[in-house]
């Protein structure tokens, strides 16, 4: 059967948008109606229901469903991402603490980093080590990993982030270590660097693949909750998300990379999307610890208040110099 319309449904903190198109006469109808904040999903189908009631278009005739949301973006900023671990190399477990130098303020003495996603004991050094060039400089040590899985079974983990230094190189340590959780914790949601954002600068391969482990758990349930009420509506065309770089991915696709989904400031790179995430947006608490900045008015060049800032040393007195005497022509 030929499908005639493409059907495309946003949803909004105040109304879910909807727009259906003929693909043969070009014709385009909009219905808008009110979301709802605690299922989105529910003011989702509601659109897609009324839209095709409205014009009268049977769920067969629709080819594929784009749909933009911000459930991702939301939930990092509203510190609802489930409790994740992270796996990586032995000696560098404190990564996420330590951020990077780069901060809002380069003189704000009062700047407050924010938390991690992955608390400090849900973080684990697994002895292993490549180089540079993706050369085993340190074997795997699978019993260390089979532990640490033990530990996050026991803490109730629902997601595993695992970035291994230079793991862009060779995943091979990284694709091992998932088969061992998936041994002993089958339950465990696995996400690796080398697949989320295979790039190099630890820090910020380590926070975006944080990031898209603690949101596959959200965003399966609320793209199953989607497609499962679609396919009972009789809906069967394509099933398409858009992602920060405005295009789309399957339904399935982002079901595996949800960071693909976080549109923060309309970055365009999920990895850069992922790190302004973290850096500005991820604790909410961290707003209301931070203290109101001074007025730039009472501040030196130096970012230090004028009062504080040290006397300039005189400089010599300015003393008349005598005229230069012509010399005497030769």
């Amino acid at each position: 059967m030929a499908h005639r319309y493409r059907l495309g449904i946003d949803v909004g903190g105040t109304f879910t948008d909807g727009i259906l198109i003929n693909e043969e006469t070009g014709e385009t109808r909009i219905v808008k109606v009110p979301s709802t904040p605690k299922d989105p999903s529910i003011g989702f189908l509601e659109a897609v229901e009324r839209i095709l009631r409205e014009a009268s278009i049977k769920t067969e005739d629709v080819g594929y469903l784009v749909h933009g949301t911000t459930v991702a973006t939301n939930a990092i900023i509203e510190g609802n991402l489930g409790p994740t671990g992270f796996f990586t190399t032995e000696g560098f477990r404190d990564m996420l603490e330590i951020q990077r130098q780069i901060r809002p303020a380069l003189y704000d003495l009062l700047f407050e980093k924010p938390r991690p996603l992955a608390p400090r004991y849900l973080c684990f050094g697994i002895p292993e080590r490549l180089d540079a060039t993706g050369e085993v400089l340190t074997p795997l040590d699978e019993q260390a990993v089979a532990a640490a899985a033990e530990q996050l079974k026991k803490e109730g983990v629902e997601a595993l982030a695992v970035c291994f230094l230079h793991s862009f190189r060779n995943a091979e340590h990284e694709q091992r270590t998932r088969d061992i959780v998936n041994e002993v914790y089958p339950e465990a949601v696995v996400s690796l660097s080398s697949d989320v954002a295979p790039e190099f600068r630890e820090y910020f391969r380590a926070s975006t693949t944080v990031i898209n482990a603690g949101l596959r758990p959200i965003v399966e349930r609320y793209l199953s909750n989607i497609e499962d009420r679609l396919q009972d509506a009789g809906l069967e065309g394509e099933l398409l998300i858009m992602q920060s770089s405005g295009g789309v991915l399957t339904f399935e696709a982002a079901r595996t990379k949800p960071v693909f989904m976080v549109r923060p400031r309309g970055s365009s790179s999920p990895r850069t999307s992922a790190r302004s995430s973290i850096s500005t947006t991820s604790c909410p608490s961290t707003w209301a610890a931070r203290r109101p900045r001074r007025d730039s008015s009472s501040m030196g060049h130096r970012g230090l208040p004028r009062s504080t800032r040290w006397a300039r040393r005189p400089g010599p007195s300015a003393v008349p110099r005598e005229p230069a005497i012509p010399s005497a022509p030769r």
